[in-house]
């Protein structure tokens, strides 16, 4: 596959899936903000964002680039922490962010630079609170990581975000993604790359992989031609799904694998790698706000990737309405299996840590499925039950009722 390069200089195309990545990342880093900046004594916040192929900074239709993304939510995001903290009676949060900017061509860091001045001297004049240092690098983003990591180091930033959307698929390594979510504690990374040029590197680096994952479509592992005919087909992107996640799963303990949202076919995928299950919890959360810009093919309540084409007919979950009333349906009859294997009761943090690499849902799915089971109870530290679904939290308990249902002998069977 030929890499598609970006000729800033001239006005950069956006495309589709750019478009869509971006209106995520956009909410993302507002909602981030937003749940970071919560604790009530808090007087600072430092985080780092680094984005390692930044570009020009905007498209030839004048759209901001994920880099001036970044700057404009910051400052939003700084200004309504602020604004609640102080209906609250809370004190003033500072945010201070390292924003490192990389990309190999020169051209697109000079472009990029002169739309960013006027954000910065504009930060500078109306949100005080915000606090943003840049550095640019001119390089490759293998070649610039080890001068990233000194800069990280440097500030001793725990908090990262790494944007990496390469314009091919060869462009960061599996274990540069590996070092980056081992080395920062609440390191994020959002990472684009092309389907068939992942189904290539298999074939290279495990054909018998590729051959078990493929074989349901009679397709040889060779073929990758054909494969890209196939991508508009729903159970094509159920097997994919799996693919993706069976190669990165362990790069994190939370690891996305659903693909950007496209008619024409299901070409690019968005993963997003987290240490924590509350940013993946907050992911899910955005991208129901956004429905449609990212697809699962599958089922949508507790394992989400179970799905076999030989034998199952999947669903097609555009994070939608229809497909959270779906979602609801199977976590009734999901949640209650999952807490029998268990033992009976589990920690409400227990069971987000269980199951945020198994689901898609929504956060007030999960709960709500929680609260209308007719064998499940929500117990509070102080030995209450919790009645409503936005009342649980992370510190109650799940249980079984000691009375089972009809409906939980039936599920059972």
């Amino acid at each position: 596959m030929v890499e598609k390069k970006y000729e800033w200089i001239d006005g950069a195309k956006l495309e589709d899936h750019s478009k869509r990545k971006h209106k995520i990342l956009r909410q993302y880093i507002f909602d981030y903000l937003m749940v970071r900046c919560k604790i009530p004594k808090q007087e600072k916040f430092r985080l780092a964002i680094v984005d390692g192929f930044a570009g020009g900074g905007r498209y030839r239709c004048g759209t901001p680039g994920s880099p001036l993304i970044f700057l404009e939510e910051l400052m939003r995001a700084t200004e309504e922490v602020n604004l609640r903290r102080s209906i609250s009676g809370l004190g003033n949060v500072d945010i201070e962010c390292l924003l490192i900017f990389n990309d190999l061509s020169k051209d697109a860091i000079s472009l990029l630079k002169s739309h960013i001045i006027p954000i910065q001297i504009k930060i500078k004049e109306i949100c005080p609170r915000l606090y943003v240092c840049i550095r640019y690098l001119n390089d490759t983003f293998e070649i610039a990581y080890p001068k990233i990591k000194v800069f990280l180091d440097q500030g001793r930033y725990r908090s990262v975000i790494f944007n990496l959307d390469q314009c091919g698929h060869s462009c960061v390594e599996r274990n540069t993604i590996v070092d980056i979510m081992i080395s920062y504690p609440a390191a994020e990374i959002f990472y684009t790359f092309v389907i068939s040029s992942l189904l290539a590197f298999l074939q290279k680096n495990n054909p018998k992989i590729l051959r078990l994952q493929l074989g349901y479509l009679g397709l040889d592992s060779s073929d990758t031609e054909i494969l890209n005919g196939l991508m508009s087909q729903r159970d094509w992107l159920g097997t994919a799904e799996k693919i993706v996640f069976d190669a990165f799963r362990s790069c994190a303990p939370y690891v996305s694998p659903f693909s950007i949202n496209n008619p024409n076919g299901w070409k690019y995928w968005l993963i997003h790698f987290a240490n924590s299950y509350r940013a993946r919890q907050v992911y899910n959360n955005i991208l129901h706000d956004n429905a449609t810009l990212q697809a699962h093919f599958g089922r949508s309540g507790l394992n989400m990737l179970s799905y076999d084409p030989r034998h199952d007919e999947g669903t097609l979950y555009l994070f939608d309405t229809s497909g959270r009333i779906s979602a609801k349906t199977q976590l009734i009859r999901d949640i209650p299996r999952l807490v029998t294997d268990i033992g009976e009761a589990i920690s409400v943090n227990d069971f987000y840590k269980r199951i945020y690499n198994i689901t898609p849902a929504h956060t007030d799915d999960v709960h709500a499925a929680i609260i209308e089971n007719p064998d499940l109870e929500v117990i509070t530290p102080g030995g209450g039950e919790r009645r409503k679904a936005n009342t649980i939290k992370s510190q109650d308990i799940i249980k079984l009722k000691s009375q089972k249902s009809f409906f939980h002998n039936f599920n059972s069977q």
